[in-house]
């Protein structure tokens, strides 16, 4: 019986892929607003590496050897491992696999763009990188990142999950980044949010036009962002290679492939590698993309152009999204909370390629609490929307008989989300909308 499959470091792969290459439509490009240049702000905020490599229509980009290494030192390649317990307890003839991002020094699998992010950034010159981070996984990897390659970090931190998780602000200090809950009194637009609504939960978009801003009004100070644009979703994709190389080792085909989604970026770097089979014809795999109720925004936002923050500092996208100035429900997903999705995601939605999910917060709960008394490993709240869906698939398999292959990303622990575990147990976790 298949417990584990690890690879060695040498598997580590020395490119990433670029889904841009193998699209079967052309990606609607960003736009400015009328009367406005929102594209020249893109090259004062982010590094030329960034914007290089979110407009390549190379199929494969050097990984540089300095970020490789770093891969390595941080714990890459992960492990691929079959949930044995969990399908017993289902009692499915389902083979269930997980793809453990969380087992990366800052427990998700943010770390993989993190560390290209900061080494580009210190080959320009930059002293310091803004972000902001929803749950704080991206905020936690990119203080890291830069601690590791001596950059200064600033990270705004959507203030109800700043206050949900004190021991994501704690982390990101110990690795020496600077995190402000968002909306703050920093920026011109975190104080014209509080003067408009005091009590102003943040939002992701807030928290990207705060880090924008900074990055724009101060030089040798540049923007990284932890997810959405195709730069993030090419980084991750480290992911994707090594859990084909993993299934190759397995003798297995996956007939289903399942990542939560909030911006994208877990889901397109642990699937793109495979989606890209089935838009040459070689696959017949399904794609799961799980997202939370209370912020749906492939079940039911628009296909449409708009901004990638709240303040329109951004180009506007053609993308899923819910509106910029939406903000979520205060669910315990932080990461999970965006208003819009990523471009190539969307498109790749739009046509056909992704099937879309939406689940409730506490039956997400409910099945990592399950996932974890089986196979001991704690979930992130985001994760477990994977979760969710995953058990939902095996158990269908129980209803027919089919022995399908189920593959997850494990995007994420939760060892610092236990004030959401600790809700749900109470009885005071709403299952928003």
């Amino acid at each position: 019986m298949t417990y584990k499959i690890e690879l060695s470091s040498d598997d580590v792969p020395k490119q990433w892929y670029n889904m841009l290459a193998d699209l079967p439509c052309e990606l609607p490009a960003p736009i400015n607003s009328e009367g406005k240049d929102q594209i020249s702000s893109l090259q004062i905020a982010f590094t030329k590496a960034a914007l290089e490599q979110e407009f390549a229509t190379d199929r494969y980009i050097k990984i540089p050897d300095e970020v490789r290494n770093l891969y390595m030192e941080m714990g890459r390649p992960t492990p691929l491992v079959r949930a044995n317990r969990l399908e017993e307890y289902l009692n499915t003839p389902a083979k269930i696999y997980f793809k453990r991002e969380d087992t990366s020094p800052t427990g998700s699998h943010k770390l993989n763009s993190a560390i290209p992010q900061a080494y580009f950034a210190k080959k320009e010159g930059v002293e310091r990188l803004t972000t902001e981070t929803g749950a704080g996984q991206w905020g936690t990897a990119l203080s890291l990142a830069c601690n590791l390659l001596d950059l200064e970090c600033t990270v705004y931190m959507v203030k109800v999950s700043f206050n949900q998780k004190p021991d994501r602000k704690n982390i990101m200090n110990i690795y020496d980044g600077n995190v402000y809950a968002s909306p703050s009194e920093n920026t011109k637009v975190g104080r014209e949010v509080i003067a408009n609504d005091p009590d102003h939960p943040g939002s992701l978009g807030v928290a990207i036009s705060e880090a924008m801003e900074e990055a724009l009004e101060n030089d040798n100070v540049k923007y990284s962002l932890g997810s959405v644009l195709n730069h993030v979703m090419l980084h991750q994709t480290i992911i994707g290679q090594e859990l084909k190389t993993q299934l190759e080792i397995a003798e297995e085909t996956p007939d289903v492939m399942i990542a939560c989604a909030g911006g994208g970026s877990n889901f397109a770097g642990s699937l793109f590698p495979f989606i890209k089979d089935k838009i040459d014809g070689n696959s017949d795999t399904e794609f799961i993309a799980v997202e939370p109720t209370a912020c749906p925004t492939l079940t039911q936002g628009s296909y449409d152009y708009d901004f990638g923050d709240s303040n329109g500092f951004t180009p506007m996208l053609k993308m899923f999204t819910l509106g910029h100035d939406f903000v979520a429900p205060s669910v315990h997903a932080g990461g999970l909370r965006y208003h819009g999705m990523s471009p190539i995601v969307s498109l790749l939605t739009k046509e056909g390629y992704i099937t879309p999910k939406a689940v409730h917060q506490r039956d997400c709960f409910e099945s990592g609490i399950a996932f974890a008394r089986n196979e001991g490993v704690l979930p992130a709240p985001e994760t477990t929307h994977a979760i969710k869906a995953t058990i939902d698939e095996a158990l269908k398999c129980k209803e027919t008989g089919e022995e399908k292959t189920i593959v997850m990303n494990f995007s994420g622990h939760g060892m610092l989300d236990l004030k959401g575990y600790a809700s749900y147990f109470e009885g005071t976790m709403q299952n928003a909308k």
